[in-house]
């Protein structure tokens, strides 16, 4: 299993980075909070979990250990895997996620692309007395704003078809967004915006 990695960022997008360990570049699948949280850092940390399938073995990291144990939460719920799980830590952050399982909000949950009524029962139900191990998260973060509309576009775009979503839907719900808010020029608030309209 890896643990984690410490190395320095070679690329980074909305959905994954690219950290280079003693030579070799590893892919690491993110959340967009932890995009969020890691900045212009060269030199980076992340902490990991190795997700093993029949065709494949993906990486997923974390920029606080809080994110990683609520994501192993919600691996741990039968329904939940890990598009999902990672698809609710880009959606809100490890205390708003936390905050809804806590307080029965199923519609919260049900807000999250790909997640029904059912699953969100079930993660809430699944979730609610084993939480009480997870510490608050109040890490600072820090977003970083692109200034050319087109960019943030394009990044937001390939960010959400990568996450599933239909690219001609996408492309009019990014220009839906930029129309009505002129000044929105950050990615991660593109997608966030996008995520609960699409």
């Amino acid at each position: 299993m890896i643990h984690h990695l410490n190395g320095r960022l070679v690329e980074k997008t909305p959905t994954y980075v690219v950290i280079e360990c003693g030579g070799v570049g590893y892919q690491v699948n993110i959340s967009l909070n932890t995009f969020e949280q890691i900045g212009g850092n060269e030199q980076l940390k992340l902490h990991t979990h190795l997700v093993v399938r029949e065709d494949a073995q993906i990486l997923y990291g974390f920029a606080q250990t809080e994110e990683r144990e609520l994501f192993l939460l919600l691996l741990g719920v039968s329904g939940v895997g890990a598009s999902t799980a990672r698809m609710i830590l880009s959606s809100m952050d490890v205390n708003q996620a936390k905050m809804a399982i806590q307080s029965n909000d199923v519609n919260a949950m049900k807000s999250v692309k790909g997640i029904g009524a059912k699953t969100a029962q079930r993660i809430i139900i699944d979730l609610q007395d084993k939480l009480g191990a997870l510490e608050p998260q109040f890490g600072e973060v820090s977003t970083q704003s692109l200034t050319a509309h087109n960019n943030s576009r394009q990044e937001a775009l390939i960010a959400l078809t990568t996450l599933g979503f239909d690219r001609s839907r996408c492309e009019k719900t990014l220009d839906q967004i930029l129309k009505d808010k002129p000044t929105m020029a950050a990615v991660e608030d593109l997608i966030k915006d996008a995520l609960k309209r699409l």
